[in-house]
């Protein structure tokens, strides 16, 4: 009879260990068809019972608790100021207090050091300044009550002596000189010192084309950083600065870098000092921001978690995470879905659950930035990429942008966290593990008893 008990014991054990924190399968795995769902049953299973995430997340004592909504722009290509201000104010108005602008570096600092006048349609329209419409973005961003996170990055043609281009490293490479990207950072944080707080320094190094046609070098990248972050706080101490968001890859081959490899390597060589608040990247690909499956061989919305782990395992647990780029694609059918492939309806409704997660599960995360706004022709129309937009280039809204600034405007969640079980893993090996044993010992053959003449 006591057997039968501890059997009982131990398989509700297994039970608790696995069961999951929701209310449909939807809510568990964030996928909306059954075949997903039962096949998110076992990949759900496999994350419970391993080995937890050290999140920390009473540990931030900075830039969390600041307006969650952001979305990217690419407003340096909108060649009409009109446009840029009608940008802006509708940015402003939808209720994002974010904007992350590119301020690239090739596109101001083109033809040579410490020369910022384009000249490159200068038959056309005479030479430029070339500071002149990113002065007019943060023109407009503050008139909006609109903050700009620059990111900085791109150097250009003159910064390498193999040069840009077929034959070279192509634009997103770093230069030679590390210093002159740390001239340029300083540059750009000494002109906007009274106007932009925030600035990224670098994206997406440990993947392909982020570094150029070079293997991703998590230590050459930190030494860059580090140059570019020591530049900004002497040019201005308030200076804030994001950490470069790593791409979420599971590739370690070719040109691309796991980017929980990546991160580990960075901090080994120093890149804990270089940033105040780190940087992740929230796409949801196949499943929705309800998924709550976590493997470091996954690629969903909470796979920043992993991220976290890594930073508090390496001192950082204090500092937030700022989601520089999150959303779904909506690929029409017939092209090539590389970035999963999604309805605007379901789109619409995962860009407010996206933000509710945060909000309501996630201490640790400060903003989160939408990808992206608008592109500035349709020419890409061909491209999977283009299927992230929230509005055509003409200003016409999709579903997603609507439910948005619909949400932006209206009552917020209280800010929570979930529970995270740490123990799962330890409870289920454990009633594993009596289960077995209990079991052999159950249905092994018994000797046989002879009674005494």
């Amino acid at each position: 009879m006591w057997r039968k008990v501890i059997l009982l014991v131990s398989f509700v054990g297994m039970v608790v260990a696995v069961w999951p924190s929701a209310e449909s399968l939807r809510d568990l795995t964030g996928e909306e068809k059954w075949p997903g769902q039962l096949l998110g049953i076992m990949h759900w299973v496999n994350t419970a019972i391993r080995p937890q995430p050290d999140l920390a997340p009473e540990a931030v004592t900075q830039y969390a608790d600041v307006p969650v909504f952001g979305v990217n722009v690419f407003l340096e290509q909108e060649p009409a100021t009109e446009v840029r201000e009608q940008s802006l104010r509708l940015i402003g108005a939808a209720g994002f207090g974010y904007v992350r602008q590119q301020f690239s570096w090739e596109d101001i600092e083109i033809h040579g050091k410490g020369d910022f006048i384009d000249r490159r349609n200068e038959d056309a329209v005479g030479a430029v300044d070339a500071w002149a419409k990113y002065d007019h973005i943060v023109e407009q961003a503050v008139a909006n009550n609109v903050e700009i996170i620059a990111r900085i990055d791109n150097p250009p043609d003159w910064s390498r002596a193999i040069g840009n281009g077929p034959d070279g490293l192509d634009a997103h490479a770093p230069p030679d000189n590390f210093d002159d990207y740390g001239d340029f950072v300083a540059t750009t944080v000494e002109r906007y010192k009274d106007r932009i707080t925030y600035f990224q320094l670098w994206n997406e190094p440990n993947i392909y084309p982020e570094w150029g046609n070079e293997p991703p070098d998590p230590e050459a990248f930190v030494e860059l950083a580090c140059i570019g972050y020591e530049r900004a706080k002497q040019a201005n101490p308030d200076a804030v600065i994001l950490a470069a968001a790593l791409a979420p890859t599971i590739d370690l081959q070719n040109n691309n870098m796991n980017d929980l490899v990546f991160l580990q390597r960075a901090y080994d060589a120093g890149y804990g000092d270089c940033f105040d608040i780190f940087s992740a990247q929230g796409y949801g690909f196949w499943s929705g921001p309800a998924d709550q499956r976590l493997r470091p061989t996954v690629i969903n919305y909470p796979h920043h978690l992993l991220l976290r782990d890594v930073m508090v395992n390496n001192g950082d647990a204090h500092k937030p995470i700022w989601i520089s780029e999150v959303g779904w694609n909506s690929t029409p059918d017939g092209m090539q879905p590389v970035f999963g492939q999604v309805t605007e309806t379901d789109r619409a409704r995962y860009a407010v659950e996206l933000y509710e997660r945060a909000q309501t599960e996630w201490p640790w995360i400060g903003a989160v930035n939408y990808w992206f706004f608008k592109r500035a022709t349709d020419s890409e129309q061909d491209q999977p990429f283009y299927y992230f937009r929230l509005m055509e280039p003409d200003f016409t809204p999709y579903p997603a942008w609507d439910a948005l600034a619909g949400y932006a405007n209206g009552p917020q969640p209280e800010q929570g966290v979930k529970v995270a079980w740490g123990f799962r893993p330890n409870l289920f090996l454990i009633s594993l593990a009596v289960f077995t044993f209990t079991l052999i010992l159950t249905l092994a053959p018994q000797p046989e008893r002879h009674e005494k003449p």
